[in-house]
């Protein structure tokens, strides 16, 4: 068990995807005990893909080598629509592996914005966008509850297995909406419970920072989406996710709870 505060599990979120981002060209480096290394099922010795999670041959191609890191539960990319020149705001971007899908959908017309908490991960995504040259993305250090972006400005927010592991998921929500232009949208993949997690579970800070133990409800997502002024809100379930979700706790029967999800809304 462990003392389940908003800050200590940011702290621990924070450690251990920054020592994910220093580890050379893997996210399958040190983790929790009882818990895999990152978000998705452990990679094999060729090193991680987001090939399982809906990405394509092209997509992994497209990118800077060392961006993809595997650390998504799906692809918001085939709900957002993303179209040239739009801005893209990305929550969680990691090491820039979906900042650099939408910059290529934006064209140079467009704009690409990542925002992370962990600086090893930005110092990672801006080496990985100096080997490719790009001028339409950059990378901003930050929480996702504290955006550091203006008020309406963005036309489409993308994430992908991050606000799981905020503490505050209201204020995730709320922060989208404030900075989405009107008419804007939200295209999120992530892990959502379907049956209320066992109170174990949900102080288990390793299963939280393997991006299980912090989902919420179907029920009480659309309600905070709806909540921060979304319309057409919108949430899908994976069932078929559930074998994918029981490689990354081993033993675990987590699976029974959580499952892969994609989640929509648009601001009026």
């Amino acid at each position: 068990m462990n003392d389940m505060t908003p800050d200590t599990t940011r702290d621990a979120v924070r450690a251990r995807y920054g020592e994910i981002a220093r580890t050379s060209g893997s996210c399958c480096g040190p983790a929790p005990a009882g818990s895999s290394a990152c978000c998705t099922p452990n990679a094999p010795a060729a090193g991680p893909s987001s090939l399982g999670l809906g990405y394509t041959e092209s997509d992994l191609a497209s990118v800077p080598e060392g961006a993809d890191l595997a650390l998504g539960c799906g692809n918001p990319h085939g709900i957002a629509a993303i179209k040239p020149g739009d801005v893209v705001l990305d929550l969680g971007s990691g090491p820039g592996f979906d900042c650099f899908l939408a910059a290529r959908q934006t064209g140079p017309s467009g704009h690409v914005i990542g925002v992370d908490m962990t600086p090893d991960m930005i110092a990672r995504a801006r080496a990985n966008m100096a080997s490719f040259d790009l001028g339409n993305v950059e990378f901003r250090l930050g929480e996702i509850e504290h955006l550091p972006v203006a008020d309406g400005t963005v036309d489409v927010i993308l994430s992908n297995c991050v606000v799981n592991l905020s503490p505050d998921k209201p204020a995730v929500f709320r922060e989208a909406f404030r900075v989405l232009k009107p008419g804007g949208r939200v295209a999120i993949a992530d892990i959502v419970a379907t049956t209320p997690l066992p109170e174990a579970a949900r102080r288990d800070l390793a299963a939280y920072t393997g991006c299980v133990s912090g989902a919420a409800l179907v029920s009480d997502l659309e309600a905070m989406l709806r909540e921060a002024g979304f319309v057409d809100v919108r949430i899908r379930p994976k069932d078929e996710s559930r074998v994918m979700i029981r490689e990354w706790v081993e033993g675990s029967t987590l699976s029974d709870h959580v499952l892969s999800a994609t989640l929509e809304g648009r601001k009026p």
